[in-house]
């Protein structure tokens, strides 16, 4: 379909050619005497003719090149387009009003040339202005409207913004995230950019088998998220080529579109929070709702190995929490009853420290 039309395209050139410039050149080479040199119709089949032979030799080129054209276009985000578009056209604008005192000037070059040139210079500094300097021209807009919008979601509150909560690699591959989604703890819309669908497809394909599974189990968690859990959930097809690396290009995502970066990676909450970005870890969220453990309170336990001190043994709680039975090192394998005796907050987690009970009556 595409072939045709640019074929139709080429015709349409041809004909339009033939009208305006063929009889000149007929002319030129001495060719005066052909009846129809200045029949319109006659040469606008003939110019015609000759660009419909021209396609078959360069129709191919032409169609890869709109192709590439298409793709580009598509994967650049709309916000890109819009702003460069903008751009564009306040350059040739300035281009145009600049042109029209330089063309009354009575010299060949000047009146012909400087105006062609100041419009295709004009029109790329104005496209480059608008494309990247889109992120300060969107903040400048959503400024002056922040306080009318704060106030109309305070006035409607029925009809809540919905914000969207950007995925990474890390939390898709954790799987956690899927169980948060289907208790509805996490609003909005569910954001999945396609380069972060290219980066699970890559660590699925991967020789490595440790990584091939963990690509895969991501892969099957967002099929889940997709399918069978109440949110709603959007592919972002865009992509920010002149950017490598994937955390990076979330925290681009995440500022042009006002989103939250959802994760579990220690090093892209401290990039976000570095550069006022919202951030949700869920290892801060799974901190956050363990049970509350005090000094003095009992539990029932079982001691599974030894610890790094003497005679101590190792127990962990449900959610993975680490307890420290002092005098333990006989209970190995055994169920017993302990009283905590301090709990301990590190970077790593929480860390109980306790000791058997019974000794505790033997005292």
């Amino acid at each position: 379909m595409l072939k045709r039309i640019v074929q139709v395209c080429f015709l349409f050139i041809g004909g339009t050619l033939g009208v305006f410039l063929l009889p000149n050149l007929l002319q030129l080479v001495n060719f005066e005497d052909i009846p129809f040199i200045n029949n319109p119709y006659m040469t606008a089949f003939l110019g015609a003719i000759i660009f419909y032979l021209l396609t078959f030799w360069v129709v191919e080129f032409v169609v890869n090149f709109v192709k590439w054209f298409e793709d580009s276009l598509v994967k650049t985000p709309a916000v890109e387009i819009l702003f460069g578009s903008i751009g564009l056209i306040f350059g040739l604008i300035l281009a145009f009003l600049s042109g029209l005192p330089i063309s009354r000037i009575e010299f060949p070059f000047v009146n012909t040339v400087v105006p062609i040139l100041l419009t295709l210079l004009l029109g790329y500094i104005g496209f480059q202005v608008g494309f990247k300097k889109r992120e300060e021209l969107i903040s400048l807009f959503t400024l002056g409207n922040k306080g009318n919008k704060k106030k109309a979601a305070e006035e409607d509150l029925d009809l809540p913004a919905k914000t969207l909560k950007i995925l990474d690699t890390s939390v898709i591959i954790d799987g956690r995230i899927a169980d948060i989604c289907q208790t509805r703890f996490l609003e909005g819309i569910i954001v999945i950019p396609q380069f972060v669908l290219e980066e699970l497809q890559h660590i699925a394909d991967s020789s490595d088998v440790l990584k091939r599974n963990r690509g895969r189990r991501g892969l099957d968690i967002l099929n889940r998220i997709q399918k069978d859990l109440p949110v709603e959930v959007q592919i972002y097809e865009g992509d920010f080529e002149d950017i490598g690396e994937v955390d990076s290009k979330l925290v681009k995502l995440a500022k042009i579109t006002q989103g939250i970066v959802v994760t579990n990676d220690y090093n892209l909450n401290k990039v976000c929070d570095l550069q006022n970005v919202q951030v949700l870890n869920i290892n801060d969220l799974a901190n956050a709702v363990k049970p509350v453990v005090l000094p003095g309170e009992e539990m029932e336990v079982q001691v599974i190995k030894d610890g790094k001190e003497h005679n101590q043994g190792i127990a962990y709680l449900d959610d993975g929490t680490m307890i420290v039975v002092e005098e333990g090192k006989n209970f190995i394998g055994k169920h017993i009853d302990v009283l905590v005796t301090s709990v301990l907050q590190t970077s790593a987690g929480r860390m109980i420290f306790a000791k058997p009970k019974l000794l505790e009556r033997a005292l």
